[in-house]
């Protein structure tokens, strides 16, 4: 009876401190926790605190990444190498489309035979995936019914889907047309999807892996947010519209300036992009008031990531992805649950790859034994294990096709993205230094003004970096970095924010005139 009572007084406590919306820093897991998984599509490092719910309920309430990076900054192999904790050169599927790339490559390559889906269901989770699967889906032998194996709720779009209206959705191998009503708002439905999966009874621990479409284009927003963000403007950072570009490569240093009409449009292709992420951000309100109403929220893990950063007008491109600067590679992970004391900063080098090990550690998932991240519990914990992940490997191929490749300017490149530096090298030849601390923009291009030698300690641990497969990825990327620091005369003063610097709300950078 004593006991019984302690524990309805706790519960009540409990209930009173989530309402109010601190959570308890010492909440423990209570045998597998519950994991959801949100995987915005595009979304950059930046602008978070203007989404209420996401910052409140899992940036202040959890821990947030100061250094996530994607492998390679495509959708497709992006997503690719979440499911199967793989870099791009091993699970193979290189570019969005066919025949390298794209969901009929994941699906023929019979990579989903062990995927995260599976491995968490071996371990006894009831699993769901919802909204945007693998590009191009379903494509090649696979029915539009088609359900990949190691998911018990499948929800996902086989027509329209970035259009968010006038689709047909995947219900568990049925299909469903939606029309152009506000209520067919495709994350509308998946957020209430995600709220009926989470409310299941049952003594079975969930994994869900929800991957809303915003604020990829064309961004089409609820009729809700229509007058939202209406005076917001593009972040006019150094490396906007970027002046000076002669030390970069041909694909680079070709570009124009822009016209004042481009910028208009980027303007406006970033104010639809907030306006999408609000109804992102509804969903992450809604889903957190279900599990707090079923009594789930203190035995359940939040990720909140996104598949690759993007560009809205740094370094002369008006819009797109797929370069190795940290526009495009970095992004947001933030992490709430039991353990994880509010506010905490990880500054430690991690990657998409390491998301499933994660979410498999977590669950006492087994891995297969080609999986090549690193768990990040022991960082979400307060501890970083040694070695530790000293470099990310960056991969680019361009597609085959013609048509595709018109998507992206940039030329394939392998790469790395160290603490301190960024080395690239393309298929053409060129090559791309950065002093990431002396030049957070990345403006100034060193790879022509170091000695060889810098050059050649790059490009052997990038090669020990691109013939890894499995475990040695562990071991390639714990070597400590060649270590190159810019002298002050390589980098001018235009990457620093100088003492008479006139910041914006929300502006990264000093104010253009």
């Amino acid at each position: 009876m004593v006991n019984a009572v302690r524990k309805t007084l706790y519960l009540m406590l409990l209930a009173v401190l989530c309402a109010s919306g601190v959570a308890p820093a010492t909440a423990q897991i209570t045998g597998q926790p519950n994991i959801i998984f949100i995987l915005a599509d595009d979304l950059d490092a930046g602008d978070l605190q203007k989404f209420p719910n996401i910052w409140n309920q899992l940036v202040r309430q959890g821990a947030g990444f100061q250094q996530f990076f994607v492998t390679n900054s495509w959708c497709c192999p992006s997503r690719s190498s979440i499911l199967r904790s793989q870099y791009v050169h091993s699970h193979g599927v290189l570019t969005n489309t066919a025949p390298e790339g794209g969901f009929t490559k994941f699906h023929d390559s019979d990579l989903e035979r062990s995927t995260l889906g599976v491995w968490m269901k071996s371990a006894g989770y009831r699993t769901g995936l919802m909204g945007k699967y693998l590009n191009h889906y379903p494509g090649g032998s696979a029915e539009p019914t088609y359900v990949p194996p190691g998911w018990d709720e499948w929800d996902v779009p086989v027509r329209h889907l970035y259009n968010e209206y006038d689709y047909t959705l995947n219900e568990n191998g049925v299909l469903t047309a939606h029309g152009l009503a506000p209520e067919d708002y495709l994350t509308d439905v998946l957020s209430q999807k995600a709220g009926a999966f989470v409310s299941q009874q049952g003594s079975e621990p969930f994994f869900l892996y929800l991957a809303p479409i915003a604020p990829h284009n064309p961004a089409n927003f609820a009729p809700r947010h229509a007058g939202d963000f209406a005076d917001a403007i593009a972040p006019r950072t150094p490396s906007f519209d970027q002046i000076d570009v002669t030390d970069e490569p041909h694909w680079l240093n070709s570009r124009p300036r822009f016209s004042a009409r481009t910028i208009q449009g980027i303007d406006e292709r970033y104010r639809r992009r907030l306006r999408a992420m609000l109804g992102v951000d509804d969903m992450v309100g809604a889903l957190i008031e279900t599990l707090r109403a079923t009594g789930k929220l203190e035995n359940t893990y939040i990720f909140f990531g996104s598949d690759n950063g993007f560009h809205l007008g740094q370094h002369r491109l008006a819009q797109g992805k797929t370069t190795p600067f940290d526009e495009s590679i970095k992004v947001p992970l933030v992490v709430r649950g039991p353990g994880i004391a509010p506010g905490g900063v990880i500054g430690d080098l991690s990657a998409n790859v390491d998301l499933a090990p994660t979410f498999a550690e977590l669950a006492g998932a087994q891995l297969p034994d080609f999986t090549e991240g690193r768990s990040l519990l022991p960082l979400l914990r307060g501890r970083t294990p040694s070695p530790w992940r000293q470099n990310v490997l960056l991969e680019f191929y361009r597609p085959t096709s013609e048509k595709s490749a018109r998507q992206t300017p940039v030329p394939a490149y392998q790469g790395m993205r160290t603490a301190r530096n960024t080395f690239v090298r393309y298929s053409t030849g060129e090559y791309q230094l950065y002093d990431n601390i002396e030049d957070p923009y990345q403006l100034h291009n060193l790879a022509a003004k170091v000695p060889p030698t810098v050059i050649a300690e790059f490009n052997q641990q990038l090669d020990a970096l691109v013939a890894c497969s499995g475990a040695t990825c562990r071991s390639a990327d714990s070597v400590r970095p060649p270590s190159f620091t810019a002298p002050a005369s390589f980098v001018g003063p235009s990457s620093f924010l100088g003492p008479d610097s006139i910041l914006e709300p929300g502006l990264v950078g000093p104010r253009r005139p």
